[in-house]
């Protein structure tokens, strides 16, 4: 029998460039925002090598850098700031400009929050491929996960570990537990690529129970909020006449938000995650954990590690 060696050609050992990436056009669309209940307008801009992922406020004539330390709210999305400006609910195209891996990119929008659309990832990808990607000079750098940094709250917790020995890329695992009989406990372990995200997390939708919409509204969120933009369950019933995409949508769910809250870093990380119940404020501490002490982590830059091929037995 052949090694493992012997069956698989490790790409990653003889490293290529990464070079950015940016969007090959601008493209845009309106929707309304989720918790404000108002039209936003967004347009997504090709930028500059190492401009990052850059929001502008048009209203305001203000930017905001997608970084882990702007995160001012976690409280039911991720909300980043410069001062008096603010943009919130990024974490569904902060997944998927990282599946895509578009590293500069001016996200311009007219309002203090991006638009819902479907509650998904779904339409953020369209826009991202309708628009393009082209590679643009600069070098990639990527965070490299050194050793375990693990963060708590009322018993749930995540976790970043370091990578497996001749593998680069992220590795997630979560596991989240509802007391709706609807939801009740899911599981879900996934190696994020563009392809699986596309596959098995960019459609599914963000969710919310029935009895809690009254109280979000009557504090002034979930304005814009119906069954075309998020799931709602009731007890054992899933109340949107379409049903879910997935079984376990939920969970699928959860973890997008994990891809883009972990965007944040300003880099792709390269590690394992795993978390139980995690959502926002988690997602955002355990990067702040992470870069807290640097024996946690180190920055590559100008290489990474290609995925494994089938050579010839």
């Amino acid at each position: 029998m052949s090694s493992l060696r012997d069956r698989y050609s490790f790409a990653g050992m003889d490293a290529a460039p990464s070079p950015r990436r940016t969007l090959r056009a601008a493209i845009s669309c309106v929707g309304r925002g989720l918790h404000s209940g108002t039209d936003v307008r967004l347009e997504l801009l090709p930028a500059p090598a190492g401009t990052g992922i850059l929001f502008r406020r048009t209203d305001l004539g203000a930017q905001i850098q997608a970084k882990y330390d702007n995160v001012v709210d976690t409280r039911l999305c991720t909300v980043v700031a410069n001062g008096d400006a603010r943009v919130g609910t990024i974490e569904h195209l902060m997944a998927a400009l990282a599946a895509s891996r578009v590293d500069d990119v001016i996200v311009a929008v007219d309002a203090a929050e991006l638009p819902i659309l479907d509650g998904s990832a779904t339409n953020f990808l369209f826009l991202i491929e309708s628009a393009g990607i082209v590679e643009h000079g600069g070098v990639c750098e990527r965070i490299e996960v050194l050793r375990n940094v693990r963060v708590e709250q009322n018993g749930a917790f995540a976790e970043l570990r370091p990578q497996h020995a001749g593998i680069s890329g992220l590795d997630l695992a979560i596991s989240i537990e509802f007391s709706a009989p609807a939801i009740g406990a899911q599981a879900l372990t996934l190696s994020l690529s563009s392809q699986s995200f596309a596959a098995e997390l960019a459609a599914a939708r963000t969710f919310t129970l029935a009895g809690e919409v009254a109280a979000l509204r009557q504090a002034g969120l979930a304005k814009g909020g119906s069954l075309a933009n998020a799931i709602v369950v009731d007890g054992e019933k899933v109340l949107n006449p379409e049903g879910l995409r997935w079984p376990d949508e939920f969970v699928r769910h959860k973890m997008l938000d994990v891809v883009g809250d972990l965007a944040l870093a300003g880099a792709a990380i390269s590690g394992r995650f795993i978390g139980h119940c995690t959502g926002h404020t988690l997602n955002n501490l355990l990067l702040r954990a992470l870069f807290a002490d640097a024996a946690n982590y180190r920055i590559t830059r100008g290489f990474e590690l290609a995925p494994l091929q089938l050579s010839a037995a």
